[in-house]
């Protein structure tokens, strides 16, 4: 259980740094390995418009939407009623609906979506939110897997939700400070500049090494820089390391 705890802790720290739509598909994508599942998906509805983030297929998310399928997606259905989380799948008996629901399922799994769980999240003025992790197992394989990790799940889930509804605006990305780099983003880099390694800089500033490579990714692409070094160059021409 501490690995689980590490990896929580790390995404905590990372979902903090987070600033648009591929850095959060990242920060998830990440938490959603080390929980043991294979995809995540966060779908908002505001007025019923939607917003995902997700590392579903793209030909399945595709389709998903051109048919309006949530609409008819009974794990939806069911998050819009529900508080507590849940588990779903397509072979289960909770699966079993209208024969349309049960061809949303069957084509689900035709993309290897077959179970997960589900994190129903309630927002002010009509809106909600369900934070998803899935996998290829069958429902029964998946339900001791769930089990183990079902408060981390729900955590992440409201974490995920609080930082996309702070961060994002529907339908256009809203960065939540001004400044060119985080304070953190700014700490590995000075320390990089030093010749620190990954290793001693999380030892330094009391994170995982795994979080430091973030802020450093993350510094790198806000410089569009090609390595971290260029990084650390730029980073000192603009004056924005002390």
């Amino acid at each position: 259980m501490r690995r689980i705890e590490h990896s929580f802790q790390e995404f905590v720290d990372a979902i903090q740094m987070a600033n648009g739509a591929a850095d959060f598909e990242r920060v998830a994508r990440r938490i959603t390995e080390r929980l043991g599942f294979e995809w995540f998906a966060y779908l908002r509805l505001t007025d019923n418009v939607p917003t995902l983030i997700s590392s579903y297929p793209k030909s399945w998310t595709g389709r998903y939407f051109d048919l309006r399928y949530q609409d008819l997606d009974p794990v939806v259905r069911r998050a819009r009623r529900e508080h507590d989380v849940f588990n779903w799948g397509g072979g289960s008996p909770q699966a079993m609906g209208t024969p349309e629901q049960r061809r949303f399922f069957d084509e689900a799994m035709t993309f290897g979506i077959n179970s997960g769980v589900t994190v129903p999240i309630r927002g002010g003025f009509g809106r909600m939110a369900a934070f998803t992790l899935a996998t290829g197992e069958s429902a029964a394989q998946s339900e001791q897997l769930i089990a183990e990790v079902r408060d981390v799940i729900q955590l992440v889930g409201l974490y995920f939700d609080t930082h996309v509804t702070a961060k994002l605006t529907v339908g256009a990305e809203a960065p939540l400070i001004k400044t060119v780099l985080t304070l953190r983003e700014r700490q590995c880099l000075a320390w990089a500049s030093r010749g620190k390694t990954v290793a001693d800089i999380a030892l330094l500033v009391g994170t995982a090494p795994r979080t430091v490579v973030f802020h450093l990714e993350n510094a790198r692409r806000k410089l569009d820089a090609a390595s971290i070094a260029q990084c650390v160059a730029e980073a000192l021409r603009r004056g924005l390391l002390p």
